[in-house]
């Protein structure tokens, strides 16, 4: 590299004594420099005479690779040094639907004031897909419901997880329903309701489907009617065709301005899901992504939710 650049320096000022002061080499350092790399192309760079330096024929056709290779090589020590420094260069984030048009706000606002050098990229897929870009090397931190009590690392593809809080469901009925603004329901009141769900392959179908279990309901829920987002499915109830349930971070978005909507509340322990980040175990970001967690924790405090410490 010192013979690279030394070489560069004289092509460029055609002057040995003002190419050494421009990269901080003496005189005759300079000159033994580009002598090692004549010898070690096997070809003459320079014409010195006693008045001028002149580039070869060689070395004009080599001057210019030359500098290409040191603004490469360059690069590549910026890039180095950005992958060192924490909470620079581009995070990959995955972020399931339910989570996303509640969660993001906060997510942004809390990169955009702490980590103005962080490229935030988002991907809003399926928990599935999203485990599968994880894995894979497409995605680098995921923000998911992860079942409570889970290990913080398991399964097969080597995935850990930090949990970051708690929430509660909560019942989303018609107006005029005979449940609309109650408090304290039994976990039971699920077994007789005509509850409708989001689509095969989300989370929270299955999630409801383990808290209607839980109650014992053992028939099972129709899919005769389900609906592939929290704003659609919230529709269907104000339309009356029945109740669902809806994580509380949601409520704000999806039922405050309709007034075809109502809500009611489980006794404590309402049922609940978790919401956290998962990684991929071992890589190399993981104190990043700790201390990205943390601060996490902190602004979400003011949402509806218990954070896990």
């Amino acid at each position: 590299m010192s013979q690279l650049r030394a070489f560069t320096a004289v092509a460029d000022n055609l002057h040995f004594r003002e190419a050494a002061a421009e990269i901080g080499m003496s005189q005759p350092a300079l000159s033994g420099a580009v002598a090692a790399l004549e010898e070690s192309l096997g070809v003459r760079l320079l014409e010195r005479t006693t008045r001028r330096v002149l580039l070869s024929p060689a070395g004009e056709r080599l001057a210019s690779r030359a500098r290409t290779v040191l603004d490469a090589v360059e690069e590549l020590l910026e890039e180095a040094e950005a992958a060192r420094a924490p909470f620079t260069g581009a995070l990959r984030l995955g972020v399931i639907p339910t989570c996303a048009p509640y969660l993001l706000p906060t997510v942004l606002r809390l990169v955009h004031d702490r980590y103005p050098a962080l490229d935030l990229q988002v991907h809003e897929e399926q928990t599935a897909s999203l485990l599968d870009g994880l894995v894979a090397g497409r995605l680098d931190l995921l923000l998911l419901a992860v079942p409570p009590g889970a290990p913080q690392t398991a399964g097969a593809g080597g995935v850990e997880t930090v949990p970051l809080f708690d929430e509660d469901f909560v019942l989303v009925t018609p107006g005029g329903h005979e449940l609309a603004g109650r408090d304290g329901l039994p976990r039971e009141t699920l077994r007789g309701l005509e509850l409708l769900l989001l689509d095969e392959g989300h989370c929270l179908r299955q999630q409801a489907l383990d808290v209607c279990r839980e109650a014992g309901r053992t028939e099972g829920v129709p899919a005769t009617t389900s609906a592939a987002g929290l704003s659609t499915l919230v529709q269907l109830v104000a339309g009356g065709l029945g109740v669902t349930l809806l994580p509380r971070t949601s409520l704000h978005v999806e039922t405050e301005r309709n007034e075809l909507l109502a809500t009611a509340c489980f006794a404590d322990p309402a049922p609940s899901r978790r919401i956290g980040l998962a990684m991929r175990a071992g890589t190399a970001r993981r104190d990043e992504f700790a201390v990205l967690a943390k601060d996490l924790r902190e602004a979400m405090r003011p949402l509806p939710v218990r954070i896990v410490d």
